[in-house]
Parts: structure tokens; C-alpha cells; sequence
């Protein structure tokens, strides 16, 4: 890598940068560059857990923070004075539930996709930004560049700008502007493109199905253009391209499904030689069940290297998995001089974002205005997809008796569902709401409205979602109970916008896209008409079930 590849985008250093580029490379010994590669994740404030972490002086971190900004400052200060270089300090940076802790609650990229006004879009963006960024966070994981086309996927659902290339190219673009124009580091993902199959690849090595002809269309139109705006990095996931690897060798055979994420075909040849790529490239986590599946980690964790990935996203074990690397490196499976070119590439954006420089911090941003700002935004999101029997608005004088149906709000990272906060907000406004039990009988006559609430956002190793009318219901019996030909009856997700492919006769439904407290006020607002209804879909919520209109 030369100097005119660190002048070049995305980096596009200046002299000093590149001074101190090179200095800090050559003063770096071999342990500190194997070290150097990881990006170790950190959360919580446990002495002897972040000691541990600093001692290890990775290159980056993907820090979940808490919201205490002084003491996520302090621990961040404390792996650089450990660290041989400042360190980069990821977060999935995705809003909803994946908004910053103690920070502002923001609409995920779904909701954006839906409000579809690049002027808000950028707005949300400088806001995570900056609240990112004084908190000690100067790289994103960010913009989801994926393509929602397979329906059934849960993994796809909230977490990108939905089915459309035109509209997720639109707000990707804007997001790595306002990003980059505020100090975080952008990373599109997931390299090569998901969304056409419907799996997980934290489960399972995914698929992207498409000829190159149509991916050239979808994802390479996505990944050029983000390319083309500056965007500093990309994730490299654990997906197959088959059709590009049978281009060079049609008898791939196996080879064919070898995740982007250990494939210098689809890294090296086809990001940064074809598409032009010069950043910093990432893999995708190397503990997720789509690259577990492919060989040992002995095996493949040098391969992440050596296939054009120059950070492994985090470790089973630091230590462990630095003798990995090291036994590469004296067997020969890995080089040196592709260690350096991966240390370099992060040095460089390290560089780029000003973290050589003592003025590198960020002030604190204005949270009141930031969250009086999303709070406005966000009622324009919830989305109103059917209303065949013209149930809305709702009143407590004509739907005063309030029978909810809900399984919670599922969280990957939660062990049980929380509650929703809506049916309070419902009592709150003179509704009288009783939530509904396993084995609660149900007298239809005793209620004026049913209320079906869903909380699933995009879900890691969740396989699918689906209305799962058994654990709705509780039994075999209420599963197969449908009340809305007696009494008035709406259904709303607060994420995975599909439902209706598993109740196509349901006769009002909308869309809500995220499960915070935000968005369910803002849905509050529009059933009791304070708010009009968004009345555009970022996705086709009928599933291609052309019942489901009805």
C-alpha cells in the first residue's frame, strides 16, 4: 500500500497524516500487530473484565455503552493508554433499541425508510453522530446497505431502508455524509448483500442467489455508489456470492458457497480491485454460527486476514485466538506483509478521523433539542396499511372496554420479553384495558375493541418471525379463534412488518417499525387522531398476498 493509496478516498491525508502513518507502523513490534487486527467487544464497567481487555491492546473496540458519558469517556481513555495506537470505537449505530444508552431514542432504519424525507434522515443521522462521538464512539457499523426482497427474513426486516434500491441508495448515502461530516466513520454492510435469502447468517452461511447481471443492478449499484460518496468502510459478512465465484471456475463445487467474509475472491478481486475500494474492511462477527459452520477457528480466523479483511470482529478467547494468528504467521498460511497492509488501512482512517491529534474529542451534544427533535419525527412514521371497516380513529367512548393480545417485546439480547408500554398510555387516556392470559376465556361481548400488539425488530439467530397465533393464545383452541368478524379488531407491529401474510383477513393493521416508547406514543396520537397516519410503505406489507388488501 503506497502513499498515493492514503491520499486517494476514502482517507484522503494530508502529509502529517501520512507521517504518522507510517511512523507509528514502524514502531509497532509483531506482537502489537497481531494484536492490532482485533476488535474486541466491550461492555458493561466490570474492573477485572475491561483490565483484561486493555491489557490485551487490541486496535479497536465495539463498545456498548451505558449512559453515563463521563465514565464511558474514562474507560475509552484507559484502553488508549494502553493501546500503541488511539483506538477506533465501533457501535451498530441503528436506532430503536440500538439507540446509545441514555441517549436520544431515534427511529430505526425501517421508520426512516417510511417518513422517506432525506432532510429528517440527516437530521437522525448528525444526531447519533454527535451523540455517538462524545461519548468516545468514532466508527459505525452503519448504513445497512441490505436488501429486504425475501420477506421471511428476520434478520434483514427493520435494520435496512427496505425493499426499494432507489430509496435505501437515497438514505444510505445521506447517512454516510452526515456521518463522516461528524466524525464517525461509515461502514456499509452486509458485503456482497442480503436480504434475497431468508435465513441468518448468524445461524447459517446465507446466500445471495442473484446472477451477477441482477446483482450488478441491486447490490453493485448499492455498493458503487457508496463507494463512489466516501464511504470509509465495509463490512465483509458471512454470505456466498456463488455466481461470481463460478464465473472464474465454473466446478467450484463447495467453493462456491465460501463466505464472502474468508473469500479473497469476493474481498479482494471483486470489492477492492472491480468496485474500486481503497478503505478499511471489517468481517462481520467471527463467532456467528455462518462462519463457525464452514471449518475450525483455527482455520479461519488467519483466513480473514488472508482472504483481504483487515480487522477480526471480536474474539472467543483474546488470547486463544491471538495464537491462532501467530501459528498462521509461522506456518506460513498468513503473511507479514498482508498484516502490515491491514495495519496500515486502519492506521489510515485513524488518521482520517483525527484520532492522532490531541483535539480529537467532540463537545457534548444538546440532548433536549435532539430528542424534542426525534420525538416530532417519529410520529410520522407509524404507518396505516389497512382499514377495511373504517375502525379508526378509536375514542373511549365507542371502544372503551380494550382487549389486548401481545407476546411482549422481544429482545436478542434480552432472556424474556418486556412489556409494552402502550396499554398504560391506552388507561392513561380513559381506556378500560385487561391484557389478555394463557387459558383466559373470552367473551366477545365483553370488549369493543381487540388489540393485537408484536414487538419484533430485527432478531439475531431468530430463524423467522411469524405470527405465532399457539403462544398469542396460549392453546390449541384460541390459536384458531379470529374475533374481528364480532368485534372491532387492529393489529399492530411494532417491527417486522409482514403480518399480515399470517392474517391476510385481519381487517386494520399498521406498521410501526420500532418497539420504543417513542414510537408507541406517536402511535397513541394517530389512533385517537392527534396525528394523521403515514399512509407510505417502505416495503410491500401484504407479502405479495393480494387477500391481504382486502
Amino acid at each position: 500500500m503506497d502513499d498515493r493509496q492514503l491520499l486517494a478516498k476514502p482517507f484522503n491525508l494530508d502529509a502529517d497524516g501520512i507521517a504518522w502513518v507510517r511512523a507509528t507502523l514502524a514502531r509497532l513490534t509483531p506482537d502489537d500487530k497481531i494484536r492490532q487486527l482485533f476488535n474486541l467487544r466491550s461492555a458493561g464497567n466490570d474492573p477485572a473484565t475491561l483490565a483484561a481487555q486493555q491489557a490485551f491492546r487490541p486496535g479497536s473496540i465495539t463498545r456498548v455503552p451505558g449512559p453515563d458519558r463521563a465514565a464511558e469517556l474514562a474507560i475509552i481513555a484507559a484502553f488508549n493508554r494502553a493501546a500503541p495506537s488511539p483506538l477506533l470505537v465501533s457501535a451498530d449505530l441503528e436506532g430503536s433499541r440500538l439507540s446509545l444508552g441514555g441517549g436520544t431514542e431515534v427511529p430505526n432504519p425501517l421508520a426512516l425508510a417510511a417518513i422517506d424525507d432525506l432532510e429528517v434522515t440527516g437530521e437522525i443521522s448528525r444526531i447519533m453522530a454527535t451523540e455517538a462521538r462524545a461519548t468516545g464512539i468514532n466508527w459505525s457499523f452503519t448504513p445497512v446497505l441490505d436488501i429486504n426482497a425475501a420477506f421471511k427474513s428476520a434478520i434483514v426486516a427493520t435494520r435496512g431502508y427496505g425493499s426499494d434500491v432507489a430509496t435505501i441508495e437515497r438514505h444510505a448515502l445521506k447517512q454516510i455524509e452526515m456521518f463522516q461530516a461528524n466524525g464517525v466513520a461509515a461502514t456499509v454492510k452486509h458485503w456482497p448483500g442480503e436480504g434475497f435469502d431468508d435465513r441468518d447468517q448468524h445461524l447459517v452461511t446465507t446466500v445471495n442467489p442473484l446472477s451477477m447481471e441482477a446483482w450488478e443492478a441491486n447490490f453493485g449499484r448499492l455498493y458503487r455508489a457508496a463507494i463512489a460518496a466516501g464511504a470509509m468502510s465495509v463490512m465483509s459478512a458471512h454470505i456466498a456470492l456463488p455466481a461470481y465465484v463460478r464465473k472464474s471456475n465454473p466446478d467450484a463445487g463447495i467453493e462456491a458457497y465460501r463466505p464472502a467474509s474468508i473469500s479473497r475472491l469476493l474481498t479482494e478481486t471483486l470489492l477492492r480491485q472491480e468496485l474500486g475500494f481503497n478503505g478499511l474492511i471489517v468481517s462481520d462477527a467471527t463467532g456467528m454460527g455462518g462462519l463457525k459452520a464452514w471449518s475450525s477457528r483455527a482455520d479461519y480466523l488467519p483466513q480473514v486476514i488472508a482472504a483481504g479483511c483487515d480487522v477480526i470482529l471480536f474474539a472467543d478467547d483474546a488470547e486463544t485466538d491471538y495464537r491462532f494468528i501467530a501459528e498462521a504467521l509461522a506456518d506460513g498460511r498468513l503473511s507479514w506483509a498482508r498484516v502490515d497492509e491491514a495495519i496500515l488501512r486502519q492506521l489510515a482512517l485513524k488518521a482520517a478521523l483525527g484520532l492522532h491529534r490531541a483535539d480529537a474529542a467532540r463537545p457534548a451534544p444538546d440532548m433536549a433539542a435532539n430528542r424534542a427533535y426525534a420525538e416530532a419525527v417519529t410520529r410520522r412514521a407509524p404507518t396505516l396499511v389497512k382499514d377495511i371497516k373504517g375502525l379508526l380513529p378509536i375514542n373511549p367512548q365507542t371502544h372503551k372496554r380494550v382487549l389486548v393480545f401481545s407476546t411482549g417485546i422481544i429482545f436478542p439480547f434480552m432472556p424474556e420479553p418486556l412489556p409494552f408500554a402502550l396499554p398504560d398510555m391506552l388507561r392513561g387516556k380513559g381506556f378500560e384495558v385487561t391484557l389478555h392470559a394463557p387459558g383466559m376465556k373470552v367473551d366477545p361481548k365483553a370488549f369493543d375493541l381487540v388489540l393485537y400488539l408484536f414487538g419484533e425488530e430485527t432478531l439475531l439467530t431468530r430463524g423467522h418471525i411469524f405470527l405465532d397465533w399457539l403462544r398469542l393464545n396460549g392453546d390449541f383452541v384460541g390459536a384458531m379463534q379470529r374475533y374481528w368478524s364480532d368485534v372491532p379488531t387492529l393489529l399492530v407491529s411494532f417491527g417486522y412488518p409482514y403480518y399480515l401474510y399470517d392474517a391476510p383477513r385481519a381487517p386494520a393493521y399498521i406498521n410501526a417499525y420500532s418497539t420504543t416508547e417513542t414510537m408507541q406514543r406517536a402511535v397513541v396520537e394517530a389512533l385517537l387522531g392527534n396525528q394523521p397516519w403515514n399512509r407510505h410503505s417502505p416495503v410491500d406489507p401484504f407479502a405479495g398476498d393480494a387477500q391481504a388488501r382486502y
